[in-house]
């Protein structure tokens, strides 16, 4: 969980599909993410279900390590997101909102499941609301602020300038960079802002909520490469 990891772990998210659960473990995704709110993306409980039985049903995948999987919460009310965790096995919990600082500590009284603030990041940088209430997560989810829009919106924003930013928060938590990655750019964006998990959705879509198979591989493969070029101390 520190900053220190030479390995970057790759989260497939926005994922609708069984094909696309099922490459994306393949790949060694180390998190698949299912969207629970608001989104063209959407899932229902069943429908991510699905998926998942999907993921354990595909031969070989006893040996391949179990992926995390990653539930995206807005607007919901505790007991609401915890039924979804328990119901689906979800190992993380990813938030939009939650600084009322009520949410958090009703979820951690009924789930043990790992909670990644998401933190938007405009022009102007970050609320300092949002960022004070990001330590009160197990990791810090960094996307682009774009308004109306919770994420899944293939913008980027200045990895460099928010490193220093983000740097307080890394003590003990995962940092995870979202936001307009591809295979072009995320071996960059690994070595300015040296996230622990890099997330990706729109950059290997053909359409919302359908993955490419081929974009897949070649983010998967740029990861790889970045991981492999990064120092062990970085």
């Amino acid at each position: 969980m520190a900053s220190h990891h030479s390995a970057v772990a790759l989260k497939f998210c926005g994922l609708t599909r069984a094909e696309d659960a099922v490459l994306a473990a393949a790949l060694g995704a180390g998190f698949l993410g299912f969207i629970f709110a608001p989104s063209a993306r959407q899932l229902t409980v069943e429908g991510a279900a699905s998926l998942l039985r999907a993921v354990e049903d595909t031969p070989g995948s006893q040996r391949l390590p179990r992926p995390a999987r990653v539930g995206v919460f807005a607007g919901m009310s505790a007991d609401a997101i915890a039924d979804t965790v328990d119901r689906l096995g979800l190992d993380v919990i990813q938030l939009h909102g939650g600084d009322d600082g009520e949410l958090v500590p009703a979820l951690r009284r009924r789930t043990r499941a790992r909670i990644w603030m998401v933190l938007h990041v405009g022009e102007s940088g970050i609320d300092g609301r949002q960022l004070a209430a990001a330590a009160e997560g197990d990791g810090v989810l960094l996307d682009a602020k774009v308004d109306g829009m919770l994420g899944g919106t293939g913008r980027s924003f200045d990895w460099a300038a928010t490193r220093e930013v983000v740097e307080p928060l890394r003590d003990g938590r995962s940092i995870i960079l979202a936001g307009g990655l591809r295979a072009d750019n995320v071996a960059r964006a690994i070595a300015l802002l040296a996230p622990d998990v890099v997330d990706v959705s729109s950059g290997v879509e053909s359409a919302p909520g359908v993955k490419d198979p081929l974009r897949m591989r070649a983010f998967a493969d740029a990861v790889r490469e970045a991981r492999d070029r990064k120092p062990s101390h970085e």
